[in-house]
């Protein structure tokens, strides 16, 4: 009988307070909507601010709880980042280093929200990403783009899209928004040394905290490798 395997389910800071925000809005409307009935002449004009902020709060709150209830599943074999456009789920054989982002300028470091994953190469994604969330991708990262073009990282030809086919080592060529975005990958990863980026706001906890996990887990799931292939191999014989 085959052992279900351990995972870890990460839940991301965005997803926290969906539900009260909702409340508060909707709350907030309908007072709104009730003080307008005996004031609307005299505070037309805040009337209407207040409207909008309430509508404004519901809407984040309803963004909030639209989204995946988890961010990250993680088990032995590999990592899966769920996104409300789709997911992508690597095994940790490809995955070749995982860092948060710093750029040293000058005599500055700068940290960056993100942490980086760099890829034993690009086969493994363009069969495991959606075109809908490579898409979505490309655009939540342009302000990776943009603070490469600033520290000079990138010049602005390489910061724009590119639409012409993806050619992969294999010679199977993508095109679309998969291959626009596995473009997208190698330039971040010609300026700042990674092809996928995590940012800070899909994790349960502070950058530094999740980037030790996953570096635990991907050690924790060498360990698990080897054990299994020693485990198949005295099966066989």
């Amino acid at each position: 009988m085959t052992t279900p395997l351990p995972i870890i389910n990460i839940k991301a800071q965005a997803n926290h307070h969906a539900i009260f925000l909702m409340l508060v809005g909707f709350i907030l409307f309908l007072l709104t909507l009730l003080v307008s009935q005996y004031y609307w002449q005299t505070l037309r004009l805040v009337l209407m601010f207040i409207f909008l902020v309430a509508l404004v709060v519901t809407i984040t709150g309803l963004t909030k709880y639209l989204q995946p209830q988890f961010s990250y599943h993680i088990t032995p074999k590999k990592l899966k980042y769920q996104h409300i456009y789709g997911n992508w789920h690597l095994t940790w054989q490809q995955i070749q280093a995982i860092n948060p982002i710093r750029e040293v300028c000058g005599l500055t470091t700068i940290s960056l929200p993100y942490i980086g994953i760099r890829l034993v190469n690009l086969e493994a994604l363009a069969q495991q990403i959606s075109p809908r969330l490579a898409n979505r991708l490309i655009h939540e990262q342009q302000p990776l783009l943009k603070f490469s073009f600033v520290q000079q990282l990138l010049s602005l030809e390489q910061i724009q899209l590119n639409f012409t086919p993806f050619t992969l080592q294999s010679g199977l060529k993508i095109s679309g928004p998969i291959g626009a975005f596995l473009h997208h990958c190698l330039t971040l990863h010609s300026a700042l040394g990674y092809h996928l980026y995590l940012p800070e706001t899909s994790m349960d906890r502070e950058l530094n905290d999740f980037h030790q996990l996953l570096r635990q887990c991907q050690h924790a799931a060498s360990q698990y490798y080897d054990e299994d292939l020693t485990h198949r191999h005295m099966l066989n014989h």
